[in-house]
């Protein structure tokens, strides 16, 4: 790349996009604005299909497709297109472009190692994939039906035990709804769980549904509880239907969540289209996390071929404003979806390894997977690294590729030099 800071001032907007050149450092990151893309670092495709789901932390593809920031490093024919489920995007990405699918998503971060070990596609065919980077931490719920709303449920899932085994003993089942097997909301919704002495394998029926229909089956009384991103959390409160018993960073504070993802297949062939992809979706996470870009943003990804969804209903949970429909408010939260300050956007090796292990916790893995071996195949944080220097960026880069030890809110704590420990440590697991 030209030196940082070479370019001049005619070129820090672009599609009304400002440079990190006019923002405040990020993670203590240099403030220098990229130069356009060298010769050498054209690159060797300049399109590429990308999926996304209908919510809040879609945001960094939108805004790097909707602000120009795509184009602004050479990829001119970028499509970002909407999936309607997270099998879907799955579908969509084992097909590839080329057989008519995608190329690259916005997807829950556990889903690429899922596919890269064949456990949930066609056939159990291994579908390689990369992690370029995380898109966001923070910024999911658990939420309920108001048909709890006397029991005052938060972080501890205990008090809803009575009233689960009350609807054993008379037949039926309380139903958590999350997105996808294995993913992120299906892993905080059993881990919540199982803190508080239910077992999710057993005590309680869970079912998926897609995110944007999460509301609409509350509503028809079609579930109990769910575990969703936002905004429909925050959407299902302005509607009245339940409430919401936390956000997730609650449960742990400034956890990993969404990743961008592409074949791995297409990293190999267009490296430097895989870096460039992700020098603009950093630079799209930057601009998110300005505080005074919210309003603009949550208007954007709001849109019809976005999430389809009030703005408003967006907006306040995404500025850390969270009003949880049972009295309990928090006002000007750090628990709000953060995209790119303090490390959110970096694709920790840690993180992973922790989705790896709760996936061989619960029987979606192999108890003999060797986690670190299969993190290191499908994580590309060299990738990242890259991509931040050549934005400009390079003091945002971590130290380490582990954040360390973890601890959960229940104590738990998840040592990530052995995952072994950590699951050999759990009261209530499958495997």
């Amino acid at each position: 790349m030209i030196a940082a800071g070479a370019t001049t001032a005619a070129s820090l907007l672009v599609h009304g996009c400002t440079s990190t050149a006019e923002k405040p450092a990020v993670s203590g990151a240099s403030t220098a604005s990229p130069a356009p893309v060298s010769a050498a670092d054209t690159p060797e495709v300049t399109t590429a299909k990308l999926g996304f789901i209908a919510l809040t932390d879609c945001a960094p593809l939108v805004i790097a497709k909707e602000k120009g920031l795509f184009a602004k490093y050479g990829m001119t024919d970028v499509s970002v297109e909407k999936q309607t489920s997270w099998a879907v995007t799955r579908d969509n990405l084992e097909l590839g472009a080329r057989g008519g699918g995608i190329d690259g998503a916005h997807i829950l971060t556990p889903m690429p190692y899922l596919m890269t070990t064949g456990k949930i596609t066609k056939g159990n065919n291994p579908v390689p994939m990369s992690i370029l980077a995380r898109l966001n931490t923070d910024g999911q719920g658990i939420s309920l039906s108001n048909d709890y709303k006397d029991l005052k449920v938060g972080t501890d899932s205990s008090v809803l035990k009575a009233r689960i085994d009350a609807a054993k003993a008379a037949g039926s089942q309380f139903k958590c709804a999350v997105t996808f097997p294995g993913g992120t909301h299906d892993l905080w919704m059993r881990y919540w769980l199982a803190a508080g002495g239910i077992d999710p394998e057993k005590d309680v029926d869970i079912v998926v549904i897609p995110p944007p229909q999460m509301v609409a089956n509350m509503e028809t009384k079609s579930m109990d509880a769910f575990c969703v991103g936002e905004p429909w959390n925050g959407r299902l409160v302005s509607k009245q239907l339940g409430f919401s018993a936390l956000t997730t960073g609650e449960m742990w504070k400034a956890h990993p969540e969404k990743a961008f993802t592409m074949r791995a297949d297409w990293v190999e062939q267009n490296p430097k289209a895989a870096k460039a992809l992700t020098m603009a979706i950093q630079e799209a996470q930057i601009w998110c996390d300005e505080p005074g870009n919210k309003e603009e943003m949550c208007k954007i990804i709001a849109a019809d071929k976005y999430i389809k969804a009030p703005a408003k209903d967006i907006l306040e949970r995404a500025k850390g404003n969270f009003d949880f429909g049972n009295g309990r408010k928090l006002e000007n939260s750090d628990l709000l979806m953060k995209f790119f300050k303090e490390d959110s956007s970096y694709p920790f090796k840690s993180h992973d390894a922790w989705f790896v292990s709760e996936n061989i916790r619960w029987g979606s893995l192999p108890a003999d997977t060797n986690v670190n071996q299969l993190v290191d195949q499908v994580n590309r944080e060299d990738i990242w690294k890259e991509a931040a220097k050549a934005i400009g960026q390079e003091a945002a880069i971590p130290k380490s590729t582990s954040r360390g030890i973890e601890t959960f809110f229940d104590g738990t704590k998840f040592d990530p030099a052995d995952p072994a420990a950590y699951l050999k440590g759990l009261k209530i697991k499958k495997a």
